[in-house]
């Protein structure tokens, strides 16, 4: 199968499962506080709604995945993600914006490790990790789609997911056609129902990093343009080129796979945790100077990608017998840590309001630093 056939459409559906059906909330939030009538803590709760479906399908995906192969889970995830865009567009109420929450949420948990699978299988070796690091950049292209549509669409937020849904429903059709059966592909090698934990010992760092770099950026991607419009006089320009500068910069995050290989691992690793825990920090000072949150916006946008692309590669070279459990281990603790940190964000912001509780989930971040991977593990293949 060819590099761009599987890869190309790939990046589309992670651009409208993570971009648009994901992290657009957090865009979108101000406008839908104030129609919905919703304080920050019930925005904070829905929005760990998001975390929480990624992490109950990711589990299911890993599982269906490796029994009967990435199909029907890639194409699963366009359908949850088109009803829950479909769902929040036509919300009366907190509670229907809530269940199409968790559809949107779902989606973006159902498509990591089936097209982590798609690269095992179609993909030659030595083009897998560039694959699987272009694929997950798709979350920036999506955040960059968003922050333009919503510039365009506002202040209607309903037209802006309706749209959105549209889209996601033609690109489910093209993944469709583009993504072959296993059954059809004899050279193919899929071990069905292998679910090996091989490597475990080496997981705990894995688990941890994963986990505590979840917690540390659930503030950012939920709260950050609220920050933005109570901190200064930002018209909506600048409010959604904020969004659009963190898509952009995330496209560079698609350069960890080469990074990987030539600084290694580890060194990529404490590079990334240590600019994404400075992003929330320097937003902090979002008050004080209005060039400050561009400068977080472009430091966290290409930190983010870069980073869930070491987890994902990582994770590969952790879990070495089964390349889905490889990616949705880091990828479902990144996103307990993201439901841990949207609880208690809205409940910080609250209490310590904005400039505290971002350098707070900065110095989280840093923690992060502190745990990564062997330095071996930068000199192996993925």
């Amino acid at each position: 199968m060819k590099f761009s056939s599987l890869v190309l459409p790939g990046v589309s559906m992670i651009a409208v499962t993570y971009g648009l059906a994901r992290f657009s909330f957090g865009l979108l939030l101000p406008e839908i506080n104030e129609s919905l009538e919703m304080t920050e803590f019930i925005s904070g709760m829905i929005s760990s709604l998001f975390y929480l479906a990624y992490c109950f399908t990711i589990i299911l995906s890993t599982v269906i995945t490796t029994r009967e192969g990435p199909r029907r889970m890639i194409i699963t995830a366009g359908i949850s993600a088109f009803a829950g865009l479909l769902l929040m567009s036509i919300s009366p109420n907190a509670w229907m914006l809530a269940l199409g929450v968790l559809f949107a949420g779902g989606s973006t948990g159902l498509a990591s490790p089936s097209y982590g699978a798609a690269i095992s299988l179609w993909i030659q070796d030595d083009k897998q990790g560039k694959a699987n690091t272009w694929i997950n950049s798709g979350t920036s292209f999506g955040i960059v789609l968003s922050g333009v549509g919503s510039y365009v669409l506002t202040p209607n937020w309903r037209l802006t997911y309706l749209i959105y849904a549209i889209l996601t429903f033609l690109i489910l059709i093209w993944n469709y056609r583009a993504i072959p059966k296993v059954r059809k592909n004899s050279h193919a090698m899929f071990q069905k129902g292998n679910l090996s934990i091989r490597g475990i010992k080496g997981a705990i760092p894995l688990v941890l990093a994963s986990l505590i770099l979840g917690i540390s950026t659930a503030a950012f991607w939920t709260f950050s343009r609220s920050f933005m419009e109570v901190a200064g006089e930002y018209s909506d320009w600048h409010v959604y080129g904020f969004w659009v500068v963190i898509g952009l910069f995330g496209v560079l995050g698609g350069f960890s796979g080469s990074l990987i290989e030539r600084w290694g691992l580890s060194v990529a690793y404490k590079l990334g945790s240590l600019s994404i825990a400075s992003a929330s920090i320097i937003l902090s000072f979002t008050p004080v100077n209005r060039l400050v949150p561009y400068i977080s916006a472009g430091i966290f946008g290409c930190s983010y990608i870069f980073l869930t692309g070491v987890l994902l590669v990582w994770g590969i070279r952790v879990f070495i017998a089964n390349a889905s459990l490889g990616i949705s281990i880091p990828f479902l603790l990144l996103a307990v840590g993201q439901v841990l940190g949207s609880l208690f964000a809205g409940l910080f912001i609250g209490i310590w309001g904005y400039v505290n509780s971002f350098i707070l989930y900065g110095f989280v971040g840093l923690a992060a630093n502190l745990i990564g991977p062997k330095k071996e593990y930068g000199r192996e293949r993925s």
